[in-house]
């Protein structure tokens, strides 16, 4: 048979809602390659409409969007571009959510509760994607609830690095804001040169979202300096609450590291307020100019997003950006 030439070549394509495009267009950049235009806007009754602008067929797709506020609009405008680069016949879609909207409902705490982060798997599999990449998921099991690959990505090495690099000749501690996140804390501990460890005990309201009863200090922290961390900050309470109360048991200061900055009112108040002396964030969201603020600084997670697209499309291992711990 002659005249047929069938082509094995791969095409990386990046595209990018309109939650985050300066972190789109970072990951693009390092990959180099440019976002694929695309043409994206609303109807009179806030419907959403999306076309890319040129052809789609046999792609390997990677449609980035940061899912921040307002979350179900950004959500919405997602799965709509993975719907369309299915009926535009992309050959493989991979979902690239830095924050993953709804994690954290991530199981029952009581009767008669959604497990929404479930449900957020199953709509974008259902849009049409084949697998997903996100940044510190709020809870590690939610890797099962999508029905393909998931990449999890950790910003823990960058982190850890800018910490240490500042910090790293004053005698350090790590705090995990609760006992829950011990695992990831002792990661950080491992990174930090083996600092020791402590929590912070804590009674949540599970009828009251962003509320902390109460905070005891587990460990000894006289004397260091603490690294309190989480996976996000929204309105500030819990992670302020637990800063405060290291300062009271004698720590010589307090830093505070989060992947996610939501920074919901009055989040920028509180931090500004807090006795933190820094709160380090990476640009997994988008932050605002006016919740910008002397103690806040911002390390950019483009480059390991960028990383692990790389490693997928090539067919690499995302998994050894970590050593094993991904």
């Amino acid at each position: 048979m002659t005249g047929y030439k069938k082509t094995t070549e791969k095409n990386l394509m990046v595209f990018s809602g309109r939650a985050h495009p300066a972190l789109a267009e970072e990951v693009a950049g390092i990959l180099g390659t440019d976002l694929v235009p695309t043409s994206a806007y609303e109807f009179a009754n806030s419907e959403i409409y999306v076309r890319y602008e040129e052809s789609v067929r046999g792609c390997d797709a990677f449609v980035i969007q940061s899912h921040t506020a307002p979350i179900n609009e950004w959500i919405m405008e997602h799965l709509i571009m993975v719907d369309a680069l299915k009926r535009a016949s992309a050959k493989r879609i991979t979902v690239v959510m830095p924050f993953y909207g709804y994690a954290r409902q991530d199981k029952k705490h009581r009767g008669r509760e959604p497990i929404s982060a479930r449900l957020m798997a199953d709509l974008f599999k259902t849009a049409g994607a084949d697998r997903l990449i996100s940044v510190d998921l709020h809870a590690d099991q939610i890797q099962g609830y999508f029905d393909g690959p998931v990449d999890h990505l950790m910003a823990l090495p960058i982190l850890t690095d800018y910490v240490m690099e500042k910090y790293g000749n004053q005698p350090l501690c790590v705090v995990s804001p609760d006992a829950g996140r011990i695992k990831v804390a002792e990661r950080w501990s491992a990174k930090l040169g083996g600092a020791p460890l402590a929590f912070i005990h804590k009674t949540r309201r599970t009828d009251r979202p962003n509320e902390t009863v109460a905070n005891r200090v587990v460990g000894e922290v006289a004397g260091k300096i603490c690294v309190l961390t989480d996976d996000m900050i929204d309105t500030g309470g819990t992670i302020v609450k637990a800063a405060e109360a290291l300062m009271a048991d004698g720590a010589a200061g307090v830093i505070i590291a989060a992947t996610h900055a939501i920074l919901s009112d009055p989040a920028v108040d509180r931090l500004k307020n807090s006795p933190a002396v820094e709160v380090i964030v990476t640009n997994t969201l988008p932050i605002a100019e006016d919740r910008v603020f002397d103690k806040l600084t911002i390390l950019s997670i483009a480059p390991l997003v960028a990383r692990a697209i790389r490693e997928v499309f090539e067919d690499g291992s995302v998994t050894s950006m970590f050593d094993g711990h991904a």
